[in-house]
């Protein structure tokens, strides 16, 4: 069992299905597979075999398939690496790993090359210029004098296939490794049980493949199912939209943010594509967002739940069932979700139906562990549950409603305030495009309540009025005390708003 099999059986499958479009560039699954196969050949010159780490530094190209691919097609484990880290944070990722070799496409170099002498790893570019000074090799050297494979190694379904970065937005990242099972399963469960893709669809793959969002839920589930995968390597709203309408796309994928920047760009632009649903994750979505774009878009937003260590998707407002706004689904096939007793840390202890406690997952998307953490590990996989640290409340009819994170929280004056339910709430108001709130230290009330607020364009805000609308749908104590107007917020590779980063700010 491989994952590299969703490649190679597509290309048997669907060989004249184009698999990638890269701006000019149509790439066919038959094309896609033979690349993937001289790839490997190359990358076998280096050292790569069963059970190497190969760390990857390649936006969303037709690279990335290629590279993925042929690193799982030799046995290697994948160790993808978000093109907007700096040096200091790829070495971590490379020293963690124990990555051997890093592929990077070359406008990364300038990065990488220093973060991989730091970790005494091997740096193989994709199309640098050959006169650049202190160039590494380039991939493409080798690919001309390097046979392709015949075909892939043979995995076992418990063996390592990626090692997947946590986005760090409560400290250091912690690796997360995913077996070949774990990663198989979900695509198949999420084909079978949970939405609808079809062979021959289109979908704008706009999230990075650097993450388990796009990775798994775009490349990986388009791949198994024969669908077009439009890659962009950069997100912005108004180029999205018009990809989506250039190619009709079927499908959207993305977090909260690019909705966001959808809605913007349809303002500006009067095509729409002829989306037949959207699926939301990676942070929690307003119900004023899923809202509005159904109506400017005529498709639902079905938003699920789930984290890098449950390879991602946990639960799903499933397709073909109306969507619960406000909810994150049931869980999928196969896996189990109930709620916890939250301060009871050595064993799962769990809760009723509509009891408030610690979201905990049990079944076959549970990642093997935390590369060289066995201690946090067993932190979070406890009498076969993995905990969370996520707040939620489970209804009669298994929809699971996420309040906010343990450690995001807010206790002010002895109540317990959860950010999430005051976002709902202000996010409906007309003047608010995005917003986050935190709490910061404050002598008396141990915790003060801050909105941070993006407004929408041309438009003002008084934070007295603001703070009256909420007063109108939530208990005093719930309401900002402070709201500052950003530019922007802070966002994780994944979408999830850096509270810490903000708490950082206005902690004065």
């Amino acid at each position: 069992m491989s994952v590299v099999s969703i490649l190679a059986e597509s290309a048997i499958r669907y060989p004249n299905t184009i698999a990638i479009v890269t701006g000019n560039e149509r790439t066919t699954y038959k094309e896609l597979w033979n690349q993937t196969r001289a790839t490997a050949g190359a990358l076998a010159a280096y050292g790569v075999s069963p059970g190497i780490p190969v760390a990857m530094l390649i936006p969303n190209v037709s690279d990335f398939p290629r590279v993925y691919y042929a690193v799982l097609a030799l046995g290697g484990v994948v160790v993808p690496i978000n093109p907007l880290l700096k040096s200091e944070e790829i070495a971590f990722v490379l020293r963690d790993s124990g990555a051997q070799l890093l592929v990077c496409a070359a406008a990364f170099l300038e990065q990488a090359v220093p973060a991989a002498r730091q970790a005494s790893c091997t740096v193989v570019s994709l199309h640098s210029s050959v006169d650049m000074p202190e160039s590494p090799a380039r991939l493409e050297d080798e690919l001309s004098k390097s046979n392709p494979i015949n075909s892939y190694v043979p995995t076992l379904p418990g063996e390592a296939a990626t090692i997947l970065y946590t986005s760090g937005t409560s400290g250091r990242p912690k690796g997360a490794v995913g077996s070949h099972q774990a990663l198989i399963m979900q695509v198949d469960v999420l084909l079978l049980n949970t939405l609808d893709m079809r062979h021959g669809d289109r979908i704008l793959g706009c999230l990075p493949l650097s993450h388990t969002f796009g990775q798994t839920c775009t490349m990986n589930l388009a791949f198994r199912i024969g669908a077009t995968v439009i890659l962009m390597p950069r997100f912005d709203g108004d180029e999205a939209l018009k990809l989506m309408v250039e190619y009709e796309t079927q499908l959207f994928m993305g977090v909260p943010s690019m909705f966001v920047a959808l809605l913007g760009a349809a303002k500006r632009n009067v095509a729409r594509p002829p989306l037949r649903y959207a699926m939301s994750g990676g942070a929690a979505i307003p119900v004023a967002i899923i809202e509005a774009f159904r109506v400017e878009f005529a498709a639902h937003i079905h938003e699920g739940y789930g984290l890098t260590e449950t390879s991602p998707v946990a639960t799903f407002n499933h397709v073909g069932i109306s969507p619960r706004p406000g909810t994150v689904g049931q869980a999928i096939w196969g896996v189990q979700v109930e709620v916890a007793d939250p301060t009871r840390l050595d064993t799962v202890c769990l809760l009723q139906v509509g009891e408030l406690g610690e979201l905990v997952v049990r079944g076959h998307n549970i990642m093997m562990g935390y590369l060289n953490r066995p201690d946090e590990t067993a932190r979070v996989i406890v009498d076969g549950w993995f905990r969370t640290g996520d707040l939620g409340v489970i209804d009669d009819d298994g929809y699971v409603r996420v309040v906010d994170r343990t450690s995001d929280m807010i206790i002010r004056n002895g109540y317990n305030v959860y950010p999430r339910e005051v976002e709902e709430v202000l996010a409906r108001h007309p003047s608010v495009q995005q917003c986050a709130v935190f709490g910061v230290p404050h002598e008396s009330h141990g915790e003060e309540i801050v909105a941070a607020v993006v407004l929408r364009p041309e438009m003002t805000m008084n934070p007295k009025a603001v703070r009256d609308f909420m007063y109108r749908q939530l208990a005093a104590y719930k309401v900002p005390r402070r709201i500052e107007i950003v530019e922007s917020l802070p966002l994780g590779p994944s979408g999830k708003v850096l509270r810490r980063q903000l708490v950082a700010a206005f902690s004065t």
